[in-house]
Parts: C-alpha cells; sequence; structure tokens
C-alpha cells in the first residue's frame, strides 16, 4: 500500500491507521471492520455487489403487466418466432386459397375478346362446380386437352351428350331431348363468325368449348382432343382484375 498523499510506499499501521514515513500523513484502513461496523469502502463495495445480485435476479423474473399479473422476459429467439408466426399463416392461408377456392390467370391471346382481352388478368371461382354443373355459356378455364400443362380460357357450348354443328359461322346444338336450337352469339362481339364444323358428339361428364373471337380461336374445332372432361376445369371465371376491374359473363 502507498502514501495517497507522496506516494511513498513506507507506511507505518497502529492499529487502525497508517501514517507515512517520509510525509507523516495519516490515512485509515478502509478494509478494516468493527463489529457490525463496516468502512465507507467496504460497504461500497458490498452495495455494489448486492445491486449485481439483484440485477441477475430481476432478469429471471416475470414482467408485470398493468393487470398485475406477470410475464417473462422474452427472448430475441422467441421475438423472431413471434414475429414469423403472422407471415407464415398468411402464407399457408394465401397457398390454401389458390389452391382450393381460386384460380388465378394471366390471359395470353385475344381468344377471348371482347369478353377478355390479351393480357387480362382474371380470377377464376374453383368452388363454382363442387355442388353443380357447368352450364352452357359459363366461362371456365381448363387443362388444355391436347397439353395438360397449359391452361385455357373459353366459353362451354356444348354440353355432355349433346351434338354440335355449325354452319356458316351459326352454331346448333341438338340437344339430349332431340330438340335443335341456335345458339345465341351476342356475347361474339369481335367478328362475324364464318365455316362449317361438325358434327360433334360430346362424350358423357364432357363439354365442347369454343372462343368469343369465334375466327380467331384455338377452341374445340381444332384441338386432337376435342372435349375437355369435367375433371378438367379448373373454375368458373368470375372477374377481371386487371387491368381493369369488371365481372366476366
Amino acid at each position: 500500500m502507498k502514501c495517497k498523499k507522496c506516494g511513498c510506499d513506507t507506511l507505518i499501521k497502529t492499529g487502525d491507521w497508517y501514517k507515512c514515513a517520509n510525509c507523516g500523513a495519516e490515512f485509515f484502513d478502509t478494509q478494516v471492520q468493527l463489529g457490525d461496523m463496516k468502512s465507507p469502502t467496504m460497504e461500497v463495495e458490498s452495495i455494489e455487489q448486492n445491486a449485481a445480485v439483484l440485477n441477475n435476479n430481476e432478469n429471471d423474473k416475470p414482467e408485470e403487466t398493468d393487470n398485475g399479473k406477470k410475464k417473462k422476459k422474452k427472448s430475441k429467439l422467441r421475438d423472431a418466432i413471434d414475429f414469423c408466426i403472422p407471415i407464415v399463416l398468411a402464407v399457408i392461408v394465401a397457398i390454401i386459397l389458390k389452391t382450393f377456392v381460386f384460380a388465378n390467370a394471366i390471359v395470353p391471346t385475344g381468344s377471348m375478346e371482347n369478353t377478355i382481352e390479351e393480357k387480362d388478368r382474371i380470377i377464376a371461382s374453383r368452388l363454382a362446380y363442387i355442388n353443380s354443373d357447368p352450364e352452357r355459356y359459363d366461362v371456365v378455364i381448363f387443362k388444355y386437352p391436347d397439353d395438360e400443362t397449359q391452361f385455357f380460357v373459353k366459353r362451354v357450348i356444348g354440353l355432355p351428350g349433346e351434338t354440335v354443328e355449325i354452319v356458316n359461322g351459326i352454331v346448333y346444338v341438338t340437344k339430349t331431348d332431340g330438340e335443335t336450337i341456335q345458339l345465341d352469339d351476342s356475347f361474339v362481339t369481335n367478328c362475324t363468325p364464318t365455316g362449317d364444323f361438325g358434327p360433334y358428339e360430346v362424350p358423357a361428364d364432357s363439354y365442347f368449348m369454343l372462343g368469343d373471337n369465334r375466327n380467331s380461336s384455338w377452341d374445340s374445332r381444332y384441338w386432337d382432343n376435342k372435349y375437355v372432361h369435367k375433371s378438367k376445369i379448373e373454375g368458373q371465371v368470375k372477374f377481371r382484375y386487371y387491368p381493369s376491374f369488371g365481372k366476366i359473363e
């Protein structure tokens, strides 16, 4: 121990005091403890030690909320998990909706003009035919029969068991009860249909499809496999949402 005044390391201890042999300065021995009394230095060290212990204990204690209940402090890992959970749930919900409820597609051609324009983004309902069958004039999205990796959008024209024939661009359908009718073509607004095709006998559980842009549509008239089985229909097109919003009928 050195003198705090002159730095001399020759101190003479007398009881609880030190005396410097060089300058005569006297210092109390701060490490001494008399009975229940501690020196100021020892008291400060004790307080600091107790504070450190209390701080460690507080970190392990639950926090008190406004209603008086206790909750444990969250770790960084827990914070990260809490942050990710809503994102993961949102992704799962989106996947479920896309897989089982909605079909989303971009129409790459003008074969359905003017009902659906080229590059329109559309939404189809996968639930439309859960408890019912497609009806004539429904606009549907389906797997292309000649290449099921592709999806087409067309209008249902011929129903199961019917016979479809096109004469001078006019579509005639002989229904299952034997009645022959001329189909509505009011939605064919981009051209005057031409050509003779058929007759086509639609198999059970299958459908004959035509595009609304009748003279510029690659549809059942030209496919090798001319009919779309119900199981290949992904859904009924309900809306376009880009570049403009509108209902598809």
